[in-house]
């Protein structure tokens, strides 16, 4: 079981959380609980490492200061979920990623996880006892903590699962999948089932219900996996939720299922790039070696001879640091100028029917275009179309593309 921040955001939630913990105990289950830190308290917490000064100052390691600060808030919410169950009268104890022990390796901000050792917990649970689990952290091999990026308690949740051979139920303050974000669309419809493929791209491209790489895990060792809403109390029906599950569990194919979309992005163009072989790979080499990911790319030719004009996205939290490695290169690499836009947002349709079926693409850009919504860049892949579109036209732009596809009647 994995309770989000908004799930533990105060006493009295983290009370709730218990009772449902330990109904689950009662009907029979070993339970493994995964926690996040109380809503807003992570964002505080980054707030004070940002206060401390940019990494590299001072400290060789600083990386590695900032995931002891921000891995903190997932300590607190573990020992308050055990003890709230000691003082119901259920065994429980709370267990650090160090403890576990979940070993990452040393990309701090954004561990991977390398192995899970399952002894100690499978341990804790056979007699018994509720292992309380602080989320987001590991630890890495010569003993430091280390952090998994934001929503790394997703991650943490089902590589524990996987560990021990168990099935995986994601809290939080939604009931499930829907089609698209209902603050934007209130016609938006729960899923009862989606792909692991579906909600992985649906992850990526910015829907907020699952990390992706606690999909990717799923989907990697076949962990069952259930998102459900925390706010229910024991005996109330919580309803099913959505099962995120193989394809092949899936009867009928959608050729659309949802509308997922991200407003963390910024397009970075260069003009006037040298047009032969070599260049794509010094720039997207060199944006690799600093761990920049980079999503959309889109090449055309310039007006001038042998040369041509790249764009390209980012996170927002990663433009600045793309444009300034980039910039270095300048010279070696003999592009004209680099410009970088952070008004721009990514709306995407995701279908595993897209396979098999035609006409997704002009359905979804003829949409746009009786919006007057301007389409800057596309990309695609075999179960996904994603379109950059000026952010002002985010909100009309989903509640078209939802309309065009009438995932209401889902």
């Amino acid at each position: 079981m994995k309770f989000g921040g908004t799930s533990v955001a105060d006493l009295e939630r983290i009370r709730r959380v218990a009772r449902l913990v330990n109904a689950e105990r009662e009907a029979g289950h070993q339970v493994a609980v995964v926690v996040s830190a109380m809503a807003g308290k992570t964002n505080e917490l980054v707030a004070w490492t940002d206060g401390a000064g940019p990494a590299g100052q001072g400290l060789a390691s600083s990386d590695s200061e900032y995931d002891v600060v921000v891995a903190s808030g997932e300590q607190v919410t573990a020992g308050l979920l055990a003890m709230t169950l000691r003082n119901m009268g259920v065994p429980a104890r709370s267990w650090m990623g160090w403890q576990v022990p979940l070993i990452a390796d040393d990309a701090h901000g954004r561990a991977r996880i390398d192995e899970i050792p399952p002894e100690k917990l499978a341990a804790a649970m056979d007699s018994g006892e509720v292992a309380v689990i602080a989320g987001f952290q590991g630890v890495t091999r010569d003993g430091r903590i280390a952090t998994l990026g934001r929503g790394g308690s997703d991650t943490s949740a089902v590589a524990i699962a996987a560990a021990v051979g168990a099935a995986c139920d994601i809290y939080t303050d939604v009931d499930g999948v829907y089609t698209t974000d209902p603050r934007i669309e209130s016609r938006a419809r729960k899923l009862a089932k989606i792909s692991y493929e579906e909600m992985l791209e649906m992850a990526s491209l910015g829907a907020k219900v699952l990390q992706t790489r606690s999909v990717e895990l799923a989907m990697a060792y076949h962990v069952p996996v259930r998102v459900l809403s925390s706010f229910v109390e024991p005996g109330e029906a919580p309803g099913q939720g959505t099962i995120v599950c193989d394809e092949e569990e899936i009867v009928e194919k959608r050729i659309v299922s949802g509308v997922a979309y991200s407003r963390d992005e910024a397009k970075i163009s260069l003009f006037g790039l040298p047009d032969h072989p070599g260049v794509s790979s010094n720039i997207f080499g060199a944006l690799a070696d600093a761990n920049v990911n980079v999503d959309m790319i889109v090449q055309s030719h310039a007006r001038t001879a042998d040369t041509a004009n790249m764009e390209f996205t980012v996170g927002k939290r990663d433009a600045a640091r793309a444009v300034e490695i980039v910039r270095a290169a300048q010279s070696s690499i003999g592009f004209e100028d680099v410009q970088v836009n952070e008004d721009v947002a990514k709306v995407s349709v995701i279908g595993v029917g897209m396979r098999s079926h035609t006409g997704v693409a002009k359905t979804m850009f003829q949409a746009l275009a009786d919006k007057g919504v301007n389409i800057q860049v596309i990309s695609t892949s075999e179960i996904k179309i994603s379109v950059l579109i000026d952010a002002a036209y985010t909100e009309l732009a989903v509640r078209a593309l939802h309309a065009a596809y009438e995932l209401e009647k889902l």
